[in-house]
């Protein structure tokens, strides 16, 4: 199974990381990717990571979209917005190809829902963003997963590992996740909203 993490100018890096270590840990082939293509990309955090290849829905079964990071609530929104912007038209690929699951963390869901992508559809994102997600279209759930089928969303940063977590236990089994949780030393907490 091929995953790509997505990079983007003030992305969280929590928020890629956790998904990223957790879903490779888990056997999945995993990359971080931009929108253009391999480069350093800087964190909200004052520190880059370095995207290997361009985000390429139609070469992957996994796509995770991070939020981002910045000093205020105002400044984050502005950062998803930007990303939003640049990611559109790959995302909007990948949310319509089936067969390929999108996924987020924290903010993440915001960039998927201003660019339009999940209007009618049901997600989370932090507490302080809920509101918008429902101001642009969405069913927002105060849960720290919700499974809506191809649209798997995750709330805060330190959801993200919960989110890794859940996919490889639904794409790869429990056992695997099981594995991955006592190496961690990680237990997953909260409730799983599913549309199942």
């Amino acid at each position: 199974m091929r995953a790509q993490v997505v990079l983007f100018d003030g992305f969280d890096p929590l928020d890629a990381i956790g998904p990223f270590e957790t879903l490779s840990g888990g056997g999945m082939d995993v990359e971080l990717v931009s929108a253009e293509g391999p480069r350093d990309v800087p964190s909200g955090l004052g520190f880059s990571l370095a995207a290997t290849a361009g985000l390429d829905p139609d070469h992957a079964d996994l796509v995770v979209v991070p939020g981002a990071v910045a000093g205020t609530e105002d400044e984050i929104l502005a950062l998803l917005g930007k990303a939003a912007g640049t990611l559109g038209a790959p995302l909007r690929r990948a949310v319509e190809r089936a067969g390929l699951t999108v996924a987020t963390v924290c903010g993440g869901s915001l960039v998927l829902a201003m660019a339009g992508l999940i209007t009618g559809r049901t997600a989370t994102t932090n507490h302080l963003g809920l509101h918008a997600l429902e101001a642009m279209g969405v069913t927002a759930v105060r849960t720290r997963l919700v499974d809506d089928g191809d649209l798997v969303t995750a709330a805060g940063v330190t959801s993200g590992v919960d989110l890794g977590l859940y996919l490889v236990e639904r794409e790869i089994g429990a056992q695997k996740a099981v594995e991955l949780e006592t190496m961690f030393a990680h237990e997953r907490r909260g409730t799983v909203w599913s549309a199942a």
